[in-house]
């Protein structure tokens, strides 16, 4: 308890080093995310709306449209409280730019798997095949890949990919990781739960 009191109080107050005091702040209590599925060359082109259809076969979406504040006014009074949970980390615009070229590389290699064929039940492929895609991109354990029922979900070392792909649909969304991800999914996969 003394020690945690301790350290609580130097991160706190700041601390010496080299004679000069160093500024408190946050410091990260976790190490970064390895990257995969990253570009050759960093994107030129900043996203200017969160969310984007396109055509081709596939639907493309970036992020989640704020509500409108209208639409809360009708919600119990502890809504935003008692959901905090579903929460997803911020994204810079540079982020998101990173995001969308990570999401075109992954949408590259799991249309290889569509074009392949092969689909099961319900037009979904095996997890194994769109985990081999994924892994050709570096994306593995590590990047809390997670594949189910023809959902997929990897944390690139920047941002979340998340999507669908079945042999009808592919799509993907890029989004922070979650607050409270769903138990047993990796960081990317939202929590239908409580918390």
């Amino acid at each position: 308890m003394a020690a945690a009191l301790f350290a609580l109080t130097m991160t706190a107050c700041g601390t010496q080093q080299g004679g000069q005091a160093q500024p408190a702040g946050p410091r990260p209590s976790f190490s970064p995310r390895p990257t995969c599925a990253q570009p050759a060359e960093a994107p030129t082109d900043l996203p200017s709306s969160p969310v984007t259809s396109a055509d081709g076969g596939h639907q493309e979406r970036q992020g989640r449209q704020e509500e409108p504040q209208e639409e809360h006014a009708d919600r119990p009074p502890h809504y935003a409280e008692n959901h905090a949970y579903r929460q997803q980390a911020a994204m810079t615009a540079e982020k998101r730019a990173w995001g969308q070229a990570s999401a075109k590389l992954i949408r590259a290699e799991l249309e290889k798997v569509r074009q392949e064929g092969g689909a099961g039940a319900y037009g979904v492929f095996a997890e194994k095949r769109v985990a081999a895609a994924l892994a050709r991109l570096g994306c593995g354990e590590e990047h809390g890949v997670y594949i189910g029922n023809g959902f997929y979900s990897v944390h690139t070392g920047v941002v979340c990919v998340s999507g669908r792909v079945t042999k009808d649909e592919l799509t993907s969304e890029v989004h922070g990781a979650y607050v409270e991800p769903q138990p047993g999914t990796g960081p990317c996969v939202e929590n239908r739960g409580g918390h």
